[in-house]
């Protein structure tokens, strides 16, 4: 009889804890959660619906915690991931927030790259591409993607032929240095 006192003492203690935890703790826990679910699979197949649900949870924490720490690097994995799963737009929308609202976050930069990577890659606006990326260049010269935005400008609307052609004829110009 003790023994079902205690056990149900302790059960009761569980629920109160349980129902005083946080909605920054809940959502981080479905959030961790859904996180678990979706990179589990051992074929590496991702779940798209799944996915989409997680963007969503993590765009949620962000409006619900605008001033944690961990908002711009959870608003960028939701970028990140909206991007892989060709949510061009969305993506655009969250890389945009972070930008404005967390000017200071280390991929900062990153998300203005990415923004012309989107616009070059996912919707051939290589006017708007050109742009951004030219912007990157003049706003973080010094970033380790500067080089590739060079490069991107250099190698826009070229397909894979024509820049196959002009390695070759670079690597023909060379030997011939030599």
């Amino acid at each position: 009889m003790k023994s079902i006192k205690a056990l149900i003492s302790i059960l009761d203690i569980v629920v109160i804890l349980a129902s005083c935890s946080s909605p920054h703790d809940k959502l981080q826990t479905e959030i961790k959660s859904i996180e678990d679910s979706l990179f589990a699979d051992a074929t590496k197949m991702i779940d798209k619906k799944m996915a989409e649900e997680l963007i969503g949870k993590y765009v949620e924490f962000a409006d619900q915690f605008p001033d944690d720490p961990e908002t711009p690097a959870t608003l960028f994995k939701a970028g990140d991931m909206a991007m892989n799963l060709n949510m061009g737009q969305k993506a655009i929308g969250i890389f945009d927030r972070i930008m404005e609202d967390y000017p200071d976050y280390e991929k900062t930069p990153q998300c203005l790259f990415l923004k012309g990577y989107i616009y070059e890659n996912d919707f051939r606006d290589l006017q708007m591409a050109k742009q951004i990326y030219e912007e990157f260049l003049e706003k973080y010269p010094d970033d380790e993607f500067a080089d590739d935005a060079a490069i991107s400008i250099q190698n826009l609307g070229k397909s894979p032929e024509e820049l196959i052609r002009e390695f070759e004829q670079r690597s023909k110009e060379q030997e011939e240095e030599i």
